[in-house]
């Protein structure tokens, strides 16, 4: 996933600085009709029964020599009540509204939602990694 700027800044002020930092109290999915990109610029689905559902996250631990993290359970939106379009993003954010963005990426496989359909993500199917 790509970590966002604000996050990025929070963690080498944090880090480098000695300024502290306050974690989020947690972590909700969002879904984008664009890429969110770093500087948090997407487009987040709206209306339509969709709102930003909660995750939780593994303990980070090394996997093919990269720190990682996954979301601990499925995670399922809400049925939509109206055509929402195509989702081609998914990002990581600190409030269930508003909030500032931690990490984004694109879908493996974009897909229009219409009335009706629902997103279900699977377990350990959100991945963080940190490392070179």
């Amino acid at each position: 996933m790509q970590i966002s700027n604000w996050l990025s800044a929070q963690v080498l002020n944090s880090m480098l600085r000695g300024v502290a930092f306050s974690p989020p109290a947690g972590c909700y999915v969002a879904l984008y009709k664009s890429d969110p990109t770093a500087a948090d610029t997407g487009q987040e689905v709206a209306g339509n029964g969709y709102e930003r559902q909660v995750v939780a996250f593994t303990a980070a631990a090394v996997e093919n020599g990269k720190q990682t993290t996954k979301n601990t359970a499925d995670i399922e939106f809400p049925i939509f009540t109206g055509d929402v379009g195509l989702i081609t993003h998914i990002g990581l954010r600190t409030a269930k509204t508003g909030g500032n963005l931690l990490f984004s990426r694109p879908l493996d496989n974009a897909k229009t939602f219409l009335a009706n359909d629902k997103v279900k993500m699977y377990k350990d199917s959100i991945v963080v990694r940190f490392g070179q």
